[in-house]
């Protein structure tokens, strides 16, 4: 981080960080890293475009910052999803998250944004990396939940774990795709759902996974 941003920006009030981060989040959702200006970000974050080198190193500075703002925000959430559903099981906790999944692009369109220009646009800088450090993030969490049902009884205890955080890591994020952009969604209907359309796409998509990983049922390679 210290190699992107300079301690000037991080020693500024918070209301100041907050109006950047917005302006720069803004612009790289809706553009992208290539087409993305920082004229329109000094523009809208009302400061010095001068002042914008003070506090990053360049423009690969300002976009690899709000990557990380970005997965940190994230991250918290799925935090929370983990700990306030530690009681409950598996399926529930995989249901909850996809659910918050779901809610978090809907309150934050911007930072969803983020991921998919970085997904599909070859020219974003570091993109492997980032893109690898969002599928390890996700893959760590989804292969926690795993080793957590699978030690309380929930799941097959012959489950090939990595192959299935594989699966559910894929599944979930085609699925927040599809209720995010309506081009990549064919046959759901999730830009047009209703709240209990979704709760319903959703329940059966967990009544799938269910089948498939539930204790009593066997796993034959």
């Amino acid at each position: 981080m210290s190699q992107i941003v300079r301690p000037t920006f991080l020693n500024l009030p918070e209301d100041k960080q907050a109006r950047i981060i917005e302006a720069a989040l803004t612009e790289f959702a809706d553009k992208g890293y290539p087409q993305a200006s920082l004229n329109t970000i000094v523009a809208r974050s009302g400061i010095a475009k001068g002042s914008l080198y003070q506090y990053f190193t360049d423009k690969t500075g300002i976009f690899l910052y709000i990557f990380d703002f970005a997965i940190s925000v994230v991250r918290r959430l799925l935090v929370q999803v983990k700990e306030s559903t530690q009681e409950e099981d598996f399926f529930t906790r995989l249901e909850k998250s996809l659910l918050a999944g779901v809610a978090f692009i809907k309150e934050h369109p911007k930072i969803y944004g983020i991921y998919l220009k970085i997904l599909f646009d070859q020219q974003a800088p570091q993109r492997q990396e980032l893109l690898q450090a969002v599928r390890r993030f996700a893959a760590d969490y989804f292969h926690s939940l795993l080793r957590q049902g699978r030690a309380r009884g929930e799941l097959r205890q012959d489950l090939p774990l990595t192959t299935t955080t594989f699966v559910l890591d894929a599944l979930l994020d085609r699925f927040l795709q599809a209720a995010s952009v309506p081009a990549f969604d064919v046959s759901l209907g999730l830009d047009q759902a209703g709240e209990e359309e979704l709760l319903r796409r959703v329940q059966e998509l967990m009544d799938i996974i269910r089948h498939g990983l539930a204790a009593g049922k066997k796993y034959e390679p």
